[in-house]
């Protein structure tokens, strides 16, 4: 298994990172494939190589909403660290590719022989609750612009290209606006020369300016991670 690719597996020690590999199975991630609803019983869970994963709620009647997002950076299933199997949120596979998937029971199995396991994902656990904390003050408090950088980046980080397929429906559904809404501020951005959106693709040209664009939600997120996970 030379092929390890997700940021948690890489940062164990070599005996442990080993040994989780040897439970791992290579899987594709379908985009808009539903990993979990909200409430399940979770029967796996998967470690993120180049796909990924939005981390999505309802309340009543009202529209989903996106309050996390996890990529190659993280894990789906964090709160096994908790001794919980059930699902927090809805799972929503937003960008194909591959992933490690481990039954939940061998999981846990090796959660609890390995200590650095158990301290990485702690901390993975602590920074995956402060990004959906904060996403309910960025909504609140943030506009639809800043926010959209935001999420752009957030998901050129976990997709590795500059390109990747997003249409203004599904950013008005992730980031709980109306499309009209997204379409002013993507006008906005590729007026600035920061993207381009042709038919569904949209290209990152000014990855610099699409930063300084973006809330501060972004640079917080990023400069924790580098904080926690060394």
């Amino acid at each position: 298994m030379a092929r390890i690719e997700n940021n948690l597996i890489a940062l164990l020690p070599r005996k442990d990172r080993l040994r989780l590999l040897a439970l791992c199975e290579p899987v594709d991630l379908v985009l808009a494939e539903v990993l979990c609803e909200r409430g399940d019983t979770m029967r796996h869970v998967y470690f993120p190589i180049d796909g990924f994963i939005s981390l999505v709620t309802r309340v009543d009647d009202h529209p989903a909403l996106e309050v996390g997002m996890i990529g190659r950076e993280g894990m789906l299933g964090s709160q096994l660290v908790l001794g919980m199997t059930i699902a927090p949120v809805q799972a929503l596979v937003q960008g194909a590719g591959a992933t490690w998937r481990i039954g939940v029971a061998a999981f846990r199995r090796e959660l609890a022989s390995s200590a650095a396991l158990q301290r990485s994902l702690n901390r993975y656990f602590y920074i995956l609750t402060v990004q959906m904390t904060a996403a309910s003050a960025c909504i609140r408090f943030h506009l639809i612009g800043p926010r959209l950088a935001r999420w752009l980046l957030m998901s050129q980080d976990r997709a590795h290209s500059d390109q990747f397929r997003v249409t203004h429906e599904f950013l008005a559904y992730m980031l709980g606006v109306r499309r009209v809404g997204i379409t002013m501020a993507a006008v906005a951005l590729q007026r600035k020369g920061l993207v381009e959106y042709h038919r569904g693709e949209l290209t990152v040209l000014d990855r610099r300016g699409l930063e300084a664009e973006a809330c501060s939600c972004y640079a917080d997120e990023q400069n924790m991670y580098s904080e926690l996970m060394r």
